[in-house]
This record gives C-alpha cells, sequence and structure tokens, in this order.
C-alpha cells in the first residue's frame, strides 16, 4: 500500500516528487524492486517534511530538482547528479557542526546505493557531490559538481516574493538563534557569497541568474546593516 508523503504545503506537490524519484532513480539503479526503491522515496520525503524544516524542505528539494532539470545539459552524469540533489539535505539539524549534515547525508545516500549494487565509482560520486554542497565549491572541470551547485543556489536568484519567503524561512529555522547572533552570522554569509567571482559556476546558471543573485543578495545585506 502507498504511505501517506508528508510533505508541506501541498500534499500533491509529495505524490508528484514520488514519482518523479522513481522515473529517475531506476536509471541509477535499474535492478531495485520497485517496492524498495517506493520505499526509500517516502522515507527521503518525510526526511524533508521534518517540522523543524522551514526552508530545506520538500519544496527547496523541487526547486533543486528542477534546476537539475534546466542545467542537464552541463552534466556529465546526470542520474548521479539527480540522485545527489535527492540526499543533498536528506539530514538536516540546523544545531550540527559546519558540513556534519552533508557528511552524515552523503553516507545515508552511499549506504542505501550501494545496498542497491549501483556501480561504485558512481556511488562514490553521489556521496562526493553531496558533501560539495556544504561549501559550494566544485573543483575545476567537476561538471556534474558546477550543476548541482549551481541548483542548490539557484534560489538567491528568486523574484523579490520568493526571495523574501526564502529569507524568512531561514530565520524560522533558526528560531533559537537570539537576532543580533543571526544578523552577524547572516551578514557573514552574505558577505562571503558575494566576495565570489562566480556564484555559478554553468554558463546557462550564470547568465541566468549571477546578477539577479548578486542584487538579492546587496539587498538583505543592506536590510541587515
Amino acid at each position: 500500500m502507498r504511505q501517506t508523503v508528508p510533505v508541506p504545503r501541498d500534499t500533491d506537490d509529495g505524490h508528484r516528487l514520488l514519482g518523479a524519484w522513481e522515473r529517475q532513480l531506476r536509471r541509477l539503479a535499474p535492478a531495485v524492486a520497485r517496492e524498495e526503491l517506493e520505499a526509500v522515496g517516502v522515507e527521503l520525503l518525510a526526511r524533508y517534511g521534518e517540522p523543524h524544516r522551514a526552508y530545506h524542505d520538500a519544496s527547496h528539494l523541487a526547486e533543486v530538482l528542477t534546476a537539475v532539470e534546466l542545467l542537464a545539459d552541463h552534466a556529465d552524469d546526470l542520474p548521479v547528479v539527480v540522485a545527489a540533489a535527492w540526499w543533498h539535505d536528506a539530514v538536516y539539524d540546523v544545531r550540527a557542526t559546519p558540513g556534519r549534515n552533508e557528511a552524515d547525508s552523503a553516507e545515508l545516500a552511499e549506504r542505501v546505493l550501494g545496498g542497491w549494487s549501483v556501480e561504485p565509482r558512481r556511488v562514490a560520486r553521489v556521496g562526493a557531490l553531496v558533501r560539495m554542497t556544504a561549501a559550494h565549491d566544485p573543483a575545476l572541470g567537476d561538471r556534474d559538481g558546477e550543476l548541482l551547485s549551481d541548483a542548490d543556489l539557484a534560489v538567491l536568484a528568486a523574484a523579490p516574493e520568493r526571495y523574501a519567503r526564502y529569507v524568512a524561512d531561514v530565520r524560522r529555522e533558526y528560531a533559537h538563534v537570539p537576532d543580533a547572533d543571526f544578523a552577524a552570522g547572516r551578514t557573514e554569509v552574505l558577505r562571503e557569497l558575494l566576495a565570489h567571482d562566480r556564484l555559478y559556476r554553468t554558463p546557462e546558471g550564470a547568465e541566468r541568474w549571477e546578477q539577479a543573485a548578486r542584487d538579492n543578495l546587496a539587498r538583505e545585506l543592506a536590510a541587515l546593516r
């Protein structure tokens, strides 16, 4: 029996994502039983539906997957990128030390995919891509890393209403942090992002999103001041 997927805001969106999961992961793990594939998809969506998540939820996952599809021509191994997108925030603890969530998410992906007899090289690549999202600094020439990094950061270039909701959702996730401390930490994050020569590494991502993202970041930084 199909389980109810606890996705915030829109239950239909959860079922749509589950259908996408089954189609997409079948390309990476063609031998796995449908029931097992579905069960892991349900578990992942339950993770993205955890109540402490305000931004890193199923809506974020859906946006990342949409951006991956948009930039798909840049990929060397698209099924690996898609799998990494699904797992990249599978573990999310707002109190974790930097990089811990990504490391735990990567280990989860490697454990599941390894159990499905996916080629070890591709299992390792999924894990490496998930870990890369901690710093969004893919190695030079890593086209799959460039694609996933751009997709994960696409929200920075969102229209003003969506960007404002993103900012508010991030603050809600860190509601336990006092206002002054949050403002100081967020200011540091924004300054680090703006200091990058390029936020987006794929040609299409840079063309579509670079200037809009910088404008959004600069406005948010000015508001924090």
